[in-house]
């Protein structure tokens, strides 16, 4: 392990003594890619197949989203997670032996939302120090990451967590790069670039892929990209989760630095202890999740607005729904009539491609 962990400080030191211009540009490249590899190996375990990262260790996937919370000790982010589990519970704590705590599920707008307490992600996890990999794993999965700060320190606090989560390949409120890439048996490597760059040029690309021993593959930048695009999108183990800062202890400043707070980007102000501003919380939670709520109606009766089929905003067809009811429910399936927001009537009758939007109401037809 200690090997690793000595190229990485190696690398980083590197890349600090190298002055940001022209000429070195595609030597940082280099490096870059050489971390990336590097950090690679610390949270992937090497031998041989099976288990995949984070073995024994996952949390049951219960509801309909995972959030994942993040924080220094001295926060109070446990003093939030019991307060939003202890108002909106619907499930008592759960006790996982494996992972420290799962505060819980709260039901928020019909739908479950897994709370999960993500300890020990910060400083060294990502240098596979302690419990940290597992963490990760788990972490990865999550639908959302709310990172809690004290609203009295938090810069420092957010960057260090920020590179935590970068350093393990999660990237926080961003879409993957708008990168092709395709690897060949022969012919070189062909850039395209539909745009201007400002950072990547062929040299650049030919040097961070020669890195990955890849010297035959079409890339293409759609747009302007880093040498950090480029290597996130040939490691391609990336996960892209949006994330909200949680900016706790607001009792402790005025309201003119609150003015300020709320007019930053992805973040709630919030007090856990005195349960201040915990709606705004949970509007913004469930406006980053972008869950589907579909409202089910057996025929000949009226639709169940208690307790709704909630879908991820990227699988929201007809067959989705289905497949999340009951498999076998597809092989049955006939024709759905669906009310609602998705369709010109009401009902309509559509087929196993429909796009289902939020609050819809479907009747599935059998054969």
């Amino acid at each position: 392990m200690s090997g690793t962990l000595a190229k990485i400080a190696e690398s980083e030191a590197e890349m600090a003594r190298t002055q940001k211009n022209k000429a070195t540009a595609h030597h940082l490249g280099l490096l870059k890619a050489r971390l990336a590899k590097l950090r690679r190996e610390l949270i992937t375990p090497k031998g041989g197949g099976g288990g995949g990262p984070g073995e024994g260790f996952d949390v049951a996937k219960t509801g309909d989203a995972r959030i994942g919370f993040v924080g220094f000790p001295s926060v109070g982010k446990s003093t939030l997670l019991s307060n939003l589990a202890g108002v909106y519970s619907e499930v008592a704590a759960y006790e996982f032996t494996t992972l420290t705590t799962v505060p819980g599920v709260i039901r928020y707008k019909g739908a479950k939302i897994q709370l999960l307490d993500l300890p020990g992600i910060i400083e060294g996890a990502k240098d596979g120090k302690g419990r940290g990999r597992q963490v990760i794993a788990v972490a990865r999965t999550c639908n959302l990451i709310l990172i809690v700060l004290d609203v009295l320190k938090p810069l420092g606090h957010k960057k260090i967590i920020e590179n935590e989560l970068e350093g393990f390949g999660i990237r926080l409120n961003s879409k993957p790069p708008n990168i092709g890439f395709k690897k060949k048996d022969k012919g070189g490597i062909n850039l395209t670039a539909t745009c201007p760059q400002s950072e990547l040029d062929t040299e650049t690309v030919k040097s961070i892929l020669a890195e990955y021993k890849i010297h035959n593959a079409d890339v293409t930048l759609r747009s302007d990209a880093t040498a950090d695009d480029l290597i996130d999108v040939v490691e391609g183990n990336r996960v892209y989760i949006p994330c909200i800062y949680v900016l706790n202890k607001i009792d402790q400043i005025s309201i003119e630095e609150l003015d300020i707070i709320y007019k930053v980007p992805h973040c709630v102000p919030i007090s856990a202890h005195h349960r201040w501003n915990f709606d705004d919380l949970l509007e913004k939670i469930w406006d980053y999740l972008k869950l589907v709520r579909i409202y089910t109606k057996p025929k000949g009766q009226l639709p169940d607005y208690t307790s709704p089929v909630v879908l991820p905003y990227c699988k929201t067809t007809v067959e989705d729904f289905c497949m999340k009811i009951h498999k076998n429910l597809i092989k049955d399936f006939k024709y759905a009539l669906v009310w609602g927001s998705s369709v010109k009537h009401n009902p309509q009758k559509v087929g196993k491609d429909h796009t289902l939007e939020d609050e819809d109401v479907i009747q599935i037809v059998k054969k």
